[in-house]
């Protein structure tokens, strides 16, 4: 009997629909699962007790950003793989966002080959 292909599951955290939407579809278009979020706050209501996967995460949002989301995710001891995207980048918040446990901070607009790059060290292929 053959196992199950592991699963290549992606949570998208990002307050902007069209970067959800086009995220969304370059990465099932490549055979990943894929649930969105438009806030930190939606993804901690709505995530599983189960979580896995990857987590792609917007820095700036409102009301929770994406260091927020690490930091409380690091306190529950539940962090997942977490690549950072940010319009608004530097050296500071980039080291802030790695000693959170992010894997990597990418830069928008976000290349394709970039991010599936990135998603490829996530998972570990």
């Amino acid at each position: 009997m053959l196992a199950d292909p592991p699963r290549r599951l992606v949570h998208i955290v990002d307050d902007d629909d069209a970067v959800r939407d086009s995220m969304r579809v370059l990465l099932e278009s490549l055979e990943f699962e894929v649930y969105d979020y438009s806030s930190a706050l939606d993804f901690l209501d709505r995530r599983g007790a189960n979580l896995e996967g990857c987590l792609l995460l917007d820095l700036h949002m409102p009301s929770m950003t994406g260091i927020d989301l690490l930091e409380h995710m690091r306190a529950e001891g539940r962090l997942l793989p977490t690549i950072v995207i940010t319009g608004r980048s530097d050296a500071a918040l980039k080291d802030r966002a790695l000693k959170c446990g992010a894997l990597d901070l990418i830069d928008k607009p976000v290349g394709d080959e970039v991010l599936i790059g990135a998603l490829r060290r996530a998972f570990g292929s």
